[in-house]
């Protein structure tokens, strides 16, 4: 059984026991979170589609850990004009793992 929902404001497709990194959730370590914007479940050739949402539906995740992404380097220059500008980021992340798929 696989399941697309709608995780800070992204659509992912889960599958039971699948570990994803997600932006930041406001979860502490080992905490479950139960996510109810359901889109669509499939299981085998079936797919069924909400309206938005599937009433009803849910997915458990628990969170495995809270930590930053790695470096993303963001470098900007203009030649001929001495315009350098070296900056960088770390997205903060949550790495989750799907424990159960519930339909309606």
């Amino acid at each position: 059984m696989y399941a697309v929902i709608e995780i800070s404001g992204k659509q992912q497709i889960v599958k039971q026991d699948e570990v994803l990194k997600v932006d930041r959730l406001k979860a502490e370590t080992g905490e479950s979170v139960t996510i109810t914007k359901v889109l669509a479940l499939g299981e085998g050739g079936n797919l069924n589609f909400g309206n938005p949402f599937i009433s009803g539906a849910s997915v458990v995740f628990e969170v495995l850990e809270n930590k930053k992404d790695k470096k993303v380097i963001v470098f900007k220059k203009k030649r001929r004009k001495r315009y350098e500008v070296k900056r960088g980021h770390r997205q903060y992340l949550s790495v989750i793992k799907v424990k159960q798929i519930n339909s309606n």
